[in-house]
């Protein structure tokens, strides 16, 4: 019985870190542990995203940041379950394969658009290269982002590098965008092509922040004119409310740091928009991020 006590406990400690964080386990997807879901041939999946748009945006996301796994030493997985009806996403690690696993139900659900596909493969990706503040363990901080974190990276680093190769001006003209975007986007960035980024960056978040609205039970609709006026004691490492993450895709997508600056894996100064910088717009907010005196 020892003998097995102390495997149980090596393999633990030789594997634990590795996989804790944020395994498919349905507890530590982008959204909390749900039974929807939605099968290829659902009557309730939506008609934007099919199988070919599925994989156009993670074969975007591939492309892009591969390179940038490689530069690290990882060998960037992203994993497609198109027919897999589960509505999540989720992020592991195992040695230097670092993975990302997208489901078909998650693209199908009736707030999904193609850009909130994207950003969810950008909050999986943030698990992994978003920087501070990581998660806890009981080996201290884990390799991953935490929540709110990943929320943050999707849209202030990593939307950017997925859009700047198209016309964004374009896109944005066939979309109906809320004037609070509009001014902020445009309070935030001077180039035409980067406030249409900000804009397509926003909305983005809010079909992701209506879409894990839907997987919670009474929560009051979201909205960029309803922040989340919670200010939390200490960081939070696990799932913000719906409305606090839809604060934070928009904040990420008002920050006017340059998208190319990596993150830190221990200082949550480096590369985002920062308080302590004199920043009144774009910071992380103040309902799951606790700042520190430097901060």
């Amino acid at each position: 019985m020892r003998k097995l006590v102390l495997a149980a406990l090596l393999t633990v400690l030789t594997y634990g870190p590795s996989v804790q964080a944020c395994s498919e386990n349905g507890h530590t997807g982008i959204a909390e542990e749900n039974t929807m879901h939605i099968g290829v041939n659902d009557k309730n999946a939506n008609s934007v995203i099919d199988e070919a748009t599925f994989n156009s945006v993670l074969d975007r996301i591939e492309a892009i940041f591969t390179p940038d796994f490689a530069a690290r030493g990882k060998q960037l997985s992203v994993v497609r379950k198109w027919s897999d009806g589960t509505v999540n996403a989720y992020a592991q690690q195992s040695g230097n394969t670092w993975k990302i696993t997208m489901f078909g139900g998650l693209a199908r659900h009736v707030e999904a658009t193609a850009d909130a596909f994207a950003a969810v493969a950008c909050h999986e990706l943030g698990h992994h290269i978003g920087g501070a503040p990581k998660k806890g363990s009981i080996w201290g901080s884990s390799w991953a982002s935490n929540e709110g974190q990943s929320d943050y990276y999707a849209t202030s680093k990593c939307m950017r590098k997925y859009m700047e190769s198209e016309d964004n001006q374009a896109v944005v003209a066939q979309m109906e965008i809320p004037e609070v975007v509009t001014t902020r986007c445009e309070a935030s960035f001077a180039n035409a092509e980067e406030i249409a980024m900000c804009k397509r960056g926003a909305m983005a978040g809010e079909a992701l922040a209506k879409l894990l609205n839907s997987l919670r039970t009474g929560s009051d609709p979201v909205s960029f004119t309803t922040p989340d006026r919670a200010v939390v004691s200490s960081t939070n490492h696990n799932h913000p409310a719906a409305q606090c993450r839809l604060d934070t895709y928009f904040a990420g997508a008002i920050c006017d740091q340059d998208a190319s600056i990596d993150p830190d894996s221990t200082d949550a100064n480096t590369g985002y928009c920062m308080r302590v910088d004199g920043y009144q717009d774009g910071t992380r907010p103040l309902c799951w991020f606790k700042p520190s005196a430097s901060l």
